[in-house]
């Protein structure tokens, strides 16, 4: 995912910014597993270092999927990571997108 600007949207809390791309309108934002902290590594497996952890009750928009390291988790067991921001990516085992299957485009 590349970010080709960001603005101050208005109604957004203060300080918040909305990054805006040419997807953008089409994103779809799923929600990460109940009562979770979810850690968000730099690459596609558990091997990758994690960057961030997400918040429980977080939301994340799929740019893009790759196979990867296998992991069992809240919905079930995948090899599908799903890329959230550049060199960000988390395990689709730990995220609600309704399918045991690829919801957006592979990563190139």
């Amino acid at each position: 995912m590349s970010v080709d600007r960001v603005e101050e949207v208005e109604g957004a809390g203060e300080g918040e910014a909305v990054a805006t791309t040419a997807a953008a309108a089409s994103l779809r934002y799923y929600s990460v597993a109940p009562g979770l902290r979810l850690n968000v590594r730099s690459g596609p497996g558990t091997s990758y270092n994690i960057v961030r952890v997400l918040p429980e009750g977080a939301k994340v928009a799929i740019y893009c999927q790759s196979p990867g390291t296998w992991v069992s988790g809240y919905y079930g067991t995948t090899n599908i990571w799903d890329n959230i921001d550049n060199g960000e990516y988390v395990s689709d085992a730990y995220v609600n997108t309704g399918s045991d299957g690829y919801v957006a485009p592979r990563c190139g």
